[in-house]
């Protein structure tokens, strides 16, 4: 989908610059005057100045976002590293649970960083297993106050895990209103074709306006991109979980 936006936002300017410069070849002379070239100039100065402040906010709006993803990936692996260890220091008793729980890992991880396919962070297979670690948790019983302890930091690590789940899925949605990109875009559009209307036709200017509009299209691809952390070239990476699966496996 963010290819496509990034193509048909660099198709745009790439029209309007281009356009810009065979519909100013074709204008009577008086439209070419200091006056008119000035008012042009300034106009676009206006809006280069305000899209320059936008990109530069979209940008650390979603390298905000991504890092924000990255540091919860980061805590809900430590929050399931921690819920294993409880676990593991309970004793035999909670084997069942530990492997529920490695195969909620597995499946958090296919389900999230997928080999083909989009991901699908709000997993319903997912989630069933990490009910049954619920389940299987409520049911043990035990016997004395160290392993009562032990029972209980469990449960707190396992709502910890739960709760870290749903932030990681309300907190990866896109963020930039489409509204705001299609302003974006517009304003964009304008300042090309000024570029465009005061430029001469010539191999330079082509190239330059044609690499300019490519520059734009990827910048703004890129932004996209990472403000879907899970999604695209641009992804938080699984190792964390990958680690914590691992530490599950001894």
């Amino acid at each position: 989908m963010h290819e496509i936006i990034a193509i048909a936002i660099f198709l745009c300017l790439i029209a309007a610059s281009f356009g810009a410069i065979v519909v100013s070849e074709r204008l009577q002379p008086r439209y070419h005057h200091d006056d008119t070239n000035n008012v042009v100039r300034l106009a676009a100065n206006i809006f280069i100045v305000t899209t320059s402040l936008v990109l530069g906010l979209l940008l650390n709006s979603s390298k905000n976002q991504f890092e924000a993803i990255d540091r919860h990936v980061h805590g809900f692996a430590t929050d399931l590293i921690l819920l294993d260890r409880s676990l593991r220091h309970y004793g035999p008793e909670a084997s069942e649970v530990r492997t529920r729980l490695a195969a909620y890992v597995r499946q958090a991880v296919i389900g999230t960083w997928p080999e083909q396919g989009s991901p699908v962070l709000d997993d319903r297979a997912a989630e069933q297993l990490l009910d049954d670690v619920e389940n299987a948790l409520a049911t043990m019983r035990p016997s004395d106050p160290l392993r009562i302890e032990l029972w209980r930091e469990a449960q707190a690590n396992l709502q910890n895990v739960v709760k870290r789940r749903w932030v990681l899925i309300e907190e990866s949605q896109a963020t930039i209103p489409p509204v705001f990109l299609v302003m974006l875009v517009a304003w964009l559009v304008l300042i090309f074709a000024s570029f465009g209307y005061r430029a001469p036709r010539n191999i330079v200017v082509i190239s330059t306006l044609f690499v300019a509009a490519l520059m734009i299209a990827g910048s703004i691809y890129l932004i996209l991109d990472m403000d879907v952390p899970f999604a695209g070239p641009i992804q938080v990476s699984p190792a964390p979980l990958l680690r914590a699966e691992e530490q599950l496996r001894r």
